[in-house]
């Protein structure tokens, strides 16, 4: 398609002007259409999944498809009744008015994917864009690059360009985003995160920011230890560890501390023996990549234990690696880890250790292992995050019927469900007034009236 994308930015513009895009039958159109499209190359998705990132098709389904496809079909079920206006209460003041609150969409958004979870990051808040009444410019990464060629497939002969449209994943950052956008959705580290809403300040764009950080589990001597090292494996190693609410470090009560790495140890064994030649186990994304977290595990093995860690150049799979003795200092501490190497840090002292949390900054999750309902609540009010779980880990992305983001330095707005239809549209608010007339309020404003207000006002 010989379109420039200013071309594609300026059609998307004439299309959401037309006013098509808010009739429900046609954004149930395009949702449909989308829902097909990803049925449609199910198989070719599986291989570029196993392509980009090793992942297996049961992986693959489980974190990526079925998450999409099953809020897809939440949002179509439900989408009717969000587009209602609602009926909120008047005031002393605006009687005998009624008050409407409106959801418009905004008009074009763009869409900035990740390459760790490739499918669900990019169509997930494209669904939300489209079902808002939205038309939508979707920029997937260039790391994952079969991943993205497939989307962009499924995109381009789903929509027509005038709606939704998949540029290339080469296009450069620059290029995308010098574009007359009325909202933008961008999904990926803090660092890149601040320099998009930079750009966005300048046209004062509106963004929502998917970030990440150095995710905290607190495992306390009151928590299930067999439980918590098999949810602990499990999140962690989805992905193998490439995953933005991960665990990048553990928090444990030195009394149980010996317990928890055995239980972890064994569960690691059982369930990822050999795990750099494991072809079910995720790769890890690229080269450099590889190298950085080998270069951190080496660094790790120089300062104490490490247990696991070994590497396949080939293949570019790490096998989990536990820093056993690490402590705030280490090299694993001084920025999000983002591959399978889990440190464990034990604590004398729990307040302590909240407060070494509380001295970094926000968190896109917290994790929380105890049986003491009572020591689980006093943590979660005491701790900023974006979402977490209490004695499970990751699971809480996959509810659409509560909001996903970050706080702070972890990101800003939130999506998922009705909350994706809430964060693409903007909410106007409208009195309807009546023709029966207050007096009170019109000139002259004299004592008289001044006294009427101050007794019903």
């Amino acid at each position: 398609m010989n379109v420039s994308l200013q071309e594609i930015v300026a059609n998307q513009t004439k299309q959401f002007r037309s006013g098509i895009t808010r009739e429900i039958g046609y954004r149930q159109q395009m949702l449909s259409a989308l829902e097909e499209g990803i049925c449609l190359h199910e198989n070719e998705l599986y291989e570029a999944f196993a392509a980009d990132l090793g992942k297996s098709k049961a992986e693959t389904y489980m974190t990526e498809i079925s998450m999409v496809l099953g809020e897809l079909r939440y949002i179509k079920t439900h989408l009717r009744s969000w587009m209602r206006p609602k009926r909120v209460p008047g005031t002393v003041g605006t009687f005998p008015a009624r008050s409407r609150i409106y959801r418009e969409p905004y008009g074009v958004v763009l869409v900035l994917a990740p390459w760790n979870y490739p499918l669900l990051l990019a169509l997930s808040p494209v669904v939300g864009a489209l079902a808002a009444g939205n038309c939508v410019v979707l920029k997937c990464s260039k790391s994952s690059s079969h991943c993205a060629a497939v989307i962009q497939k499924i995109i381009n002969h789903a929509f027509p360009a005038d709606t939704c449209y998949c540029v290339d994943a080469n296009i450069s950052y620059d290029e995308v985003l010098d574009q007359e956008y009325q909202y933008i959705f961008f999904t990926g580290s803090p660092r890149v995160g601040k320099q998009i809403m930079e750009t966005a300040a300048k046209r004062l764009i509106p963004v929502s920011l998917e970030l990440g950080g150095k995710s905290p589990c607190f495992v306390t001597d009151k928590a299930d230890i067999r439980l918590a090292a098999r949810r602990i494996v499990w999140g962690k190693l989805l992905n193998a560890g490439q995953t933005c609410i991960s665990i990048d470090y553990v928090l444990v009560d030195r009394h149980v501390k010996s317990e928890l790495i055995a239980a972890i140890e064994a569960e690691i064994k059982s369930r990822y023996g050999d795990a750099e030649k494991n072809s079910n186990y995720p790769r890890i994304i690229n080269d450099h990549h590889y190298e950085r977290l080998m270069n951190l595990i080496s660094e790790e093995k120089k300062l104490g234990e490490v247990i696991g860690g070994d590497g396949d150049a080939s293949t570019r799979r790490i096998a989990p690696a536990l820093i056993v003795g690490a402590d705030w200092s280490h090299p694993v501490m001084e920025e999000e880890i983002f591959g399978p190497i889990l440190p464990l840090i034990s604590y004398h002292n729990l307040d302590d250790a909240v407060e070494e949390v509380l001295n970094r900054p926000h968190p896109l999750a917290t994790y929380i292992f105890t049986d003491d309902k009572k020591e689980a609540k006093d943590l979660l009010r005491r701790m900023p995050f974006g979402g977490g779980c209490v004695n499970d880990t990751i699971v809480h992305i996959s509810n659409h019927h509560m909001p996903f983001g970050g706080v702070g330095n972890s990101g800003m707005g939130g999506y998922h469900g009705y909350y994706s239809f809430r964060t693409f549209s903007h909410e106007k608010s409208v009195l309807w007034g009546s023709h029966v007339d207050v007096p009170v309020r019109y000139a002259p404003l004299d004592e008289k009236k001044w006294s009427f207000l101050k007794k019903f006002l």
